[in-house]
Parts: C-alpha cells; structure tokens; sequence
C-alpha cells in the first residue's frame, strides 16, 4: 500500500497542470488580484473551473479515492461542503457507492433549520464514520466549522481531504486545535503548484521566487511589491 504523500506527489503535478490549464488556478505577479479583502494577491483560485472537464472530475475523484486506500480509512458516508465540496462529494460517493451528505456554513432560517442535509430520518450520522470533501483549504476556517457540524451531528470525521491548499499556518494550528481531532490532506499543495507552473512555463523563475515569498507573507507582500491594499 502506497503511502498518502507518494500518492498527492503522483496526483499533485498532474492536477496542478490541469488546474492552471483550465484557470482553476491563476498567477498574476506583475498586476495581482484584488482579493474580496482589498488585499493584492498574486493568485486566485476558482476550482469550480474543474467542473468544465470530465477528465478534471474524474482526476480529482480518483485521487481522493486512492487517498482513501493509502490511509486504509473506509467511510461510511461522504459529506461535501456547501457548495463548492458538493460535486466533488458526489462523484467520489459515486465512485464508491456511498451515501452523501452536504454541510452548510449554517442551519436554515426555516423549515427544520438543518446545516446538514443528506442524513436519514433520524436527522443524524447515528455514529458514522464520515469523510469531509472541501474543494480549497485557505485559513481553514469553513473546514473546521463544516467538521464540528459533523461531529455534532453524531458523525466520526478523522479525516478532510480537499483539492487545494495555500499552506497557510492558521490553517494547520485550526485543524492540530481539533477535538476530536481530524487531520487535512489536499491532493494538491502550493509548493507544488509553484514548480509545476515554472516547470510549464506559466511563471519564470522570478515569479516563482516572488510566490514563494507571498506564502510566507500573504497580507504584507503586496505592499512590499507596490501594491498597497485597496480600500473597500
């Protein structure tokens, strides 16, 4: 049995390759984005452009699945977050003939109030094992919350595989705070999205040094590089 890192190191590149092909991904270090923040940030993600390509889903769905086997976890549910995780939740329970659950960011202002949606009539997990499908990991935030909604919900949720990840810090100290704990694993990182684009030729060797340096220091390195925020 493969290990789960000889797995996303197989996947990653492939993936990476893809995403920036398909404009899931885009780097632009010479006129950053403007993030919903005000901060400029020299790239922006929009894995819903994976959608577009069935050999996109179907890439994502079977390295989620080959992660699956590396850790010799065997769900019993999928649960994706609302609403990017969905389609890839889907596909993966598809795949391995799952029931599926979606986990919104909150419970509804009406009806039966639910965050969850998915579960049976006893409106719980009842206690089983559950794997969370997150299409991008930032600070971790949403991740944590749909986890803890989970777990609420009376579902064992070790693990949150996602496609995407900054590899910010906060995002690492939020999943370690877990209790019960639940660890992060992304087919893709952004140290190998960075190589994979120098490799491909979609950033030069000083753009990729100047990635580099924007993961260090996401909310300073704008105004570093001239690009001060912008008021919103």
């Amino acid at each position: 049995m493969k290990h789960i890192e000889a797995i996303t190191n197989h996947y990653g590149p492939i993936l990476a390759k893809k995403a920036l092909e398909l404009g899931a991904i885009r780097l632009q270090v010479q006129d950053p984005f403007t993030w919903a923040s005000g901060y400029r940030m020299p790239i922006y993600n929009d894995n819903r452009r994976l959608l577009s390509e069935s050999g996109a889903r179907k890439l994502v769905s079977e390295a989620f699945a080959a992660m699956l086997e590396s850790l010799d976890y065997d769900p019993d549910t999928i649960a994706g977050t609302a609403t990017a995780g969905i389609p890839h939740a889907t596909t993966l329970a598809d795949r391995l003939a799952k029931p599926m659950s979606y986990v919104r960011s909150s419970g509804k202002d009406h009806g039966l109030g639910q965050q969850i949606e998915g579960l049976g009539l006893g409106g719980t997990y009842e206690g089983a094992k559950v794997l969370l499908i997150e299409d991008l990991i930032s600070t971790g935030g949403s991740s944590i919350k749909a986890v803890q909604a989970i777990t609420k919900a009376q579902g064992v949720c070790p693990y949150t595989f996602a496609i995407f990840t900054y590899g910010f810090a906060a995002a690492q100290e939020a999943f370690a705070a877990l209790d019960p704990a639940c660890k992060a694993f992304t087919i893709l990182d952004y140290d190998v999205m960075v190589a994979s684009a120098k490799e491909t030729g979609y950033v030069n060797s000083e753009e990729a040094r100047l990635l580099t340096l924007w993961r260090e220091d996401p909310f300073g390195w704008g105004e570093k590089q001239g690009f001060p925020k912008v008021d919103r």
